[in-house]
């Protein structure tokens, strides 16, 4: 079996999808859609489609607009993460699919999250994969996600580190600096020390990734409030932005499929004390002049959301951000028996 690679034209953009071919390949099983976070594409799931493949399902993996080999359609961060949700309902209108098991990573949980909001007849089981908050990244505070200030101020693009877009947007592959893509590969998406398999395929899928206003990290705001930054209303940090990103009302849909929550525990992105939280690189004297504004409980407001939705199960382990990329083994059994009850 081997991956294969397709553009799908769908009512809204065309879109890269990755599949299963090949001696092998399931032609009918239940079709499982991976749906990858920020600054990354498809290619982080590619050993998770082999392995799922094995077991007879049906899996695909879709590039979000603007990421990998997907239309870099611009971004309407007003719309919340909607522009990504509906493309990827799309995607299953253009495939004829119905029925799906959705599996979202760190942005992508969102995404998938959204999709379940806006059609939840549509979707058989979702699988969280160390999702941001239901309430946005940054500018919260609480498990009820309350706003810090009404603009959302510490949220938003003017979040991103201006060094490690620079590189990015250089396409730079080295080890050079501390916040090159490949170091923050190292020390951010993954356990510090973990082993990474094909680093450079995974390197070179967060280099796909279009930046400016429209794309990463998008259009930056200030703000008169500490920390000085403020959500704008173009480009993905924006997108999930506490002002344009909520689903408060997640537990009132109908029906609800199970969800399955995977988290590593050693994450440093999405997190109570996130090292890529402004509020809490305050509290640590990273960045100056905080007014005791508190970290977001990511972690927390994301286990008090499903609580109320109700239907849900949750499983940590030892890894970082990418339980898919550190601990596949581990990850693809928890998943394989989430899908088996679903």
């Amino acid at each position: 079996m081997h991956i294969e690679s397709r553009r799908v034209p769908t009512a809204r953009i065309t879109q890269n999808v990755l599949s299963v071919a090949g001696d092998g390949a399931p032609g009918d099983g239940e079709t499982v859609l991976f749906v990858h976070g920020n600054v990354s594409s498809s290619v982080f799931w590619q050993g998770t489609l082999l392995g799922l493949a094995e077991a007879g399902h049906r899996p695909l993996a879709v590039d979000l607009r603007g990421f990998g080999e997907t239309d870099p359609a611009p971004v309407d961060a007003t719309r919340g993460l909607r522009d990504y949700a509906d493309d990827v309902l799309a995607l299953l209108d253009a495939l004829g699919l119905d029925g799906v098991h959705l599996v979202g990573w760190s942005m992508g949980g969102g995404v998938v999250l959204q999709a379940l909001r806006d059609r939840p007849s549509a979707v058989r089981s979702v699988t969280l994969v160390n999702p941001i908050s239901p309430y946005g990244f940054g500018g919260t505070h609480g498990a009820d996600g309350t706003l810090n200030h009404p603009d959302g101020t510490g949220g938003g693009a003017g979040g991103a580190n201006p060094d490690f877009v620079k590189l990015l947007a250089a396409g730079d592959t080295s080890a050079d600096s501390p916040v090159s893509p490949r170091n923050v590969l190292r020390t951010a998406y993954v356990k510090p020390g973990t082993e990474i398999e094909d680093e450079d395929a995974l390197v070179a899928s967060m280099l796909s990734t279009r930046t400016g206003d429209d794309h990463y990290p998008g259009e930056v705001v200030t703000s008169e409030q500490w920390p000085g930054v403020a959500p704008g209303t173009r480009g993905v940090l924006n997108a999930f932005a506490p002002t344009h990103f909520r689903l408060d009302d997640l537990h009132t849909i109908d029906p609800k499929p199970p969800i399955l929550w995977i988290r590593g525990e050693a994450d440093v992105i999405v997190s109570d004390t996130s090292l890529f939280d402004l509020a809490h690189l305050g509290a640590l004297g990273v960045v100056p002049g905080s007014p005791g504004t508190p970290a977001q409980p990511m972690i927390a407001q994301t286990r008090a959301a499903l609580e109320r939705y109700g239907d849900y199960t949750e499983v940590v382990l030892d890894c970082g951000h990418s339980p898919h990329i550190e601990r596949p083994e581990e990850f693809r059994a928890a998943l394989a028996d989430h899908l088996k009850r679903s």
